[in-house]
């Protein structure tokens, strides 16, 4: 199977007009409990709080990345376990601590020097509702909050922690026409 058709196997595009606003990201914020976790938090008897993140959204991470298109984290906990995996992906921008999600996304644009439209975020509850309004690209994971996928350009298959990221960065990939090449690039 070549690249085209295991793209086309493995994703189906959303509408036109959410493809159009994903083909003008430049940068792809990611809520963490809920979005890049199911949502779950390992707290031990003694220590920091764990989590889980699945092997197939950190793929679509790295993908972002190569790609060149900035992944920002942006969670209102925070913790080393967050920490360590973000570093381990490469990415660079970690807001922990930020239970203001609006001002955060606004500090994110700034940071960056980027447009609200030229931003996508993905979140699940209902803290992710003032970033959604500061996004080009508004993406809530399956299994979010309904005020959340009402007010959502899109909804992946997927829920948080299972493989919505990866769809989420897939689909920002197809739209600006760099996913067949990624995928390529694992074929030698």
């Amino acid at each position: 199977m070549n690249g085209t058709n295991a793209t086309e196997a493995y994703f189906a595009p959303p509408s036109s007009g959410v493809l159009e606003r994903a083909s003008s990201i430049r940068a792809a914020v990611f809520d963490v409990d809920g979005v890049l976790t199911d949502g779950s938090v390992w707290v031990p008897a003694e220590g920091e709080p764990g989590y889980t993140f699945h092997i197939h959204d950190g793929k679509g991470l790295r993908m972002l990345l190569d790609a060149g298109i900035e992944v920002v984290w942006l969670t209102a906990r925070g913790c080393g376990a967050v920490q360590r995996r973000s570093e381990e992906l490469g990415v660079r921008y970690l807001l922990q601590g930020r239970s203001d999600k609006g001002a955060a996304m606004e500090a994110v644009h700034e940071r960056l020097g980027l447009t609200a439209a030229e931003c996508a975020y993905t979140g699940d509850d209902l803290i992710d509702l003032p970033a959604f309004r500061r996004a080009g690209l508004a993406v809530a994971v399956a299994d979010a909050h309904p005020a959340l996928t009402a007010r959502a350009h899109w909804t992946t298959r997927r829920p948080g922690g299972r493989g919505a990221v990866r769809e989420v960065c897939e689909l920002i990939l197809a739209a600006q026409g760099k996913l067949a090449a990624a995928i390529q690039a694992h074929e030698t």
